[in-house]
């Protein structure tokens, strides 16, 4: 008896063709999602700086996780440079959408802000130039930010708030919280815009923690309670690096449950020289 298969019908054949074929297509389609993210990981990282600026007595760490969802790009950002006058100036915020246009936005807000504190010194004038400034672009799109200022001789800290989240701080003598500051609306929502300044002296060893929503807020889990956990978290690591205090910070948004990107900006102050 001849047990050989009989050869496929006319129908399997075609079935079978198609089924190749949609292989083939789901193969193109992955190798080419794959080289989006490629490229977007690599655009999102020549935006963000390689390095942050510190003094003795300062150091500044900051972590970045791309969005679960659409092009792993845009929104969240960091940044930090010296300024002419010797003062530090760090960054930090969150623009509209998770693609390249937000990822280009992005970068004209860094570059606006970094012009404009080259010339001026006040952290509320700086954010107000550069929402006019961004206005003047007309993308139609929007960020939330925070600036600060620190001045080493002085070892003040001046910021100026963007619509953005609350930072959150913690001293080594066992005091913590989240800040309250006044701020202004968001960038590049509406011109002539004032923010007003608040002013910080950094005396007992401590850390500033600047962050973005995707840190502290998810789905399922409101604004308010994320910012008293991250708050928690600092103050029982406020020993710690400035390098590892942010990695704790970040890894801590797992419990958000967020789809959206997220950013720390951490500023350890008052700590031992050589420590980072």
């Amino acid at each position: 008896m001849d047990r050989r298969r009989p050869p496929p019908s006319a129908s399997a054949g075609e079935l079978l063709a198609t089924l190749q074929q949609l292989t083939s297509r789901a193969r193109r389609e992955v190798e080419l999602h794959r080289a989006r993210v490629e490229l977007a990981e690599a655009l999102q990282r020549g935006m963000l700086p390689a390095t942050l600026p510190g003094l003795p007595g300062l150091r500044a760490a900051a972590r970045y996780a791309p969005a679960r969802n659409g092009l792993d790009i845009g929104g969240d950002w960091y940044d930090g440079f010296r300024l002419p006058d010797g003062a530090l100036a760090f960054a930090i915020g969150d623009v509209q959408g998770h693609d390249v246009e937000a990822a280009a936005f992005m970068g004209q807000v860094r570059i606006a802000m970094r012009a404009m504190a080259a010339t001026a010194s006040d952290p509320g004038e700086i954010m107000g130039r550069t929402n006019d400034l961004l206005l003047s672009v007309d993308s139609g799109l929007f960020a939330t930010c925070t600036f600060v200022r620190l001045d080493p001789v002085a070892r003040e800290l001046r910021s100026a708030r963007a619509g953005h989240v609350a930072a959150v701080w913690a001293t080594a003598d066992g005091r913590a919280g989240i800040t309250s500051d006044e701020g202004g609306p968001p960038l590049g929502v509406q011109a002539g815009e004032r923010y007003p300044v608040t002013r910080r002296r950094l005396t007992a060893p401590g850390a500033f923690v600047l962050l973005t929503d995707g840190v502290v807020e998810g789905p399922s889990f409101p604004l308010e309670e994320g910012l008293e956990a991250v708050t928690r978290l600092v103050a029982a690591r406020v020993s710690a690096t400035a390098g590892e205090l942010a990695d704790a910070v970040l890894d801590s948004a797992e419990r958000t449950g967020h789809e959206d990107d997220a950013a720390v900006l951490v500023l350890r102050h008052g700590a031992p020289p050589g420590q980072n």
